[in-house]
């Protein structure tokens, strides 16, 4: 996969960030109130999904039934969109697809200006940041209000979202107040999470009436019905969707389900998995525009399908990635994650998964600190509830980075010369011996605060001194029957 064909979109809505990877993580290492709200978040996200998981015994088996809704229809596609589409044009939606993400945010921005929108509302929905969505509202004029309180606070902030599940998640609840306090008409008096929702509530309400046009994302799409799915706990995407004239949908192709029991059987995994919760509070099936009697709902329902390099994944070794049903698991376990956040990451998608995705939409040599950046201990794939093999899909990207010659000279040179002494036995262990004897120099209460080549490490935490013996040399003990002192039993 050459870098030059990864890139789908447009490059107004390129998003990798012009500085490097590794100056961006430095940044996020140094930022002391980041690493607070970050830990704040994914901490209790883990503790939350665990607890979900050991509460529904049944888990593990609804994740082999996940893997399998998923790659039935990954492999059926085409069946499954024609069927969709039909069905969602015989209950009145109409249908419009999108190859890439300028054309997904053009097909969005003209159904806008047709309604004559001044105003429109916009649901949380990370496919509509993958399209450059809200850059492009925007830039056409159009006031655009962000309903999901996270994603208020994102606006508010004039930033992008940081994580796919809690966009705000780099906001400390202090600097929320104090954002709240500047931009809203009537802020909130008590320094509680629930007055600050108070202040939100009331400065959004009359937003959501006075729209002229919604725009929504989906979780699922439902081939038989052609109906969208979508899943909050606030509500937002329910009242953002119900008073406007017309309804937009944006959602990626790889969307959908077979059927609403399939859909079902999905949500038991995305929202243990996304939130710790057995169950969202809102669950919606929105399923073409208004009919006779019904009380409320748009008079328009445009669905847009957009590709934006999907299908060319599955030609490239990149299909177990569209299983992804956008839960966020694998970031709240990165041990990288953890560490830097999402805008180091500098795409859409951060994590394991933006390791994946982003070199597909913004091009492997734009991208290719992401996959080397991963540690490939495999806690994203262990937590993955549709077994997606991240470490193997980014391993893949490594590779290819190597073929295309897209690793810098250095690493060329110092890959080049391990292979010279791992390939010859004798100077290998030449190597591994001296480099025991060095790096105990510099060690500390079992500790190494600082050495040379290991500044990277060192800036941020102590590295951990190494053993008396290398481990083949231990490992020949064991296999020989004699004990070394201070070896692992």
């Amino acid at each position: 996969m050459s870098s030059t064909s990864t890139t789908t979109t447009d490059a107004r809505h390129a998003r990798v960030h012009p500085l490097r990877f590794q100056a961006r993580a430095e940044a996020a290492l140094a930022d002391p109130v980041l690493q607070i709200a970050i830990e704040r978040t994914t901490g209790t996200a883990e503790r939350k999904r665990a607890d979900a998981v050991e509460g529904f015994p049944q888990f593990d088996k609804a994740r082999v039934l996940g893997k399998r809704i998923k790659d039935h229809v990954i492999a059926n596609l085409d069946h499954y969109l024609l069927a969709f589409e039909r069905n969602a044009i015989a209950s009145g939606a109409k249908v419009h697809w999108a190859s890439t993400a300028g054309e997904a945010s053009r097909i969005v921005i003209g159904l806008c200006r047709d309604a004559g929108a001044k105003r429109v509302t916009r649901s949380k929905s990370m496919l509509g940041e993958e399209i450059g969505l809200p850059h492009a509202l925007d830039e056409a004029g159009i006031d655009r209000v962000e309903t999901d309180l996270a994603e208020h606070i994102v606006q508010l902030g004039g930033d992008t979202p940081s994580h796919i599940i809690w966009p705000s998640m780099h906001r400390t609840r202090e600097q929320v107040s104090a954002m709240f306090h500047a931009s809203h008409r009537v802020p909130h008096g008590e320094e509680t999470i629930e007055a600050m929702v108070d202040s939100a509530r009331r400065e959004l309400r009359d937003k959501f009436f006075s729209s002229d046009v919604a725009i929504s994302g989906a979780n699922f799409l439902i081939a038989d019905t052609g109906s969208t799915c979508t899943v909050t706990n606030e509500g937002n995407a329910e009242l953002t969707t119900s008073p406007p004239r017309v309804h937009i949908v944006t959602a990626g192709i790889e969307k959908l389900v077979p059927s609403a029991s399939h859909a079902m059987a999905m949500l038991r995994l995305l929202v243990r998995s996304a939130t710790g919760g057995d169950i969202t509070q809102y669950t919606t099936l929105h399923r073409g525009p208004r009919q006779p009697g019904d009380r409320d709902g748009p008079e328009e329902f445009h669905i847009v399908l957009v590709d934006n390099g999907r299908t060319r994944m599955l030609k490239e070794g990149l299909k177990e990635m569209l299983r992804c049903i956008r839960c966020g698991a694998c970031m709240n376990h990165c041990v990288v994650f953890r560490q830097i956040g999402g805008h180091a990451y500098g795409g859409v998608y951060p994590g394991p998964m933006g390791a994946v995705l982003t070199p597909v939409f913004d091009g492997l040599e734009a991208a290719r600190d992401l996959p080397h950046a991963c540690t490939l201990n495999g806690r994203c794939r262990e937590v993955c509830p549709v077994d997606i093999p991240l470490p193997t899909l980014m391993r893949g990207w490594r590779d290819r980075s190597w073929r295309e010659g897209l690793e810098p000279p250095a690493a060329r040179i110092g890959i080049g010369l391990f292979a010279f002494a791992a390939t010859r036995p004798r100077l290998f262990h030449l190597g591994t011996a001296l480099a025991l004897r060095v790096m105990r120099l510099f060690r500390k209460n079992g500790l190494i605060q600082r050495m040379p080549l290991l500044g990277a490490w060192t800036r941020h935490r102590d590295f951990p001194a190494p053993a008396e013996r290398s481990f083949l040399a231990m490992y020949r003990d064991t296999q020989s029957g004699k004990t070394t002192p201070g070896a692992p039993r």
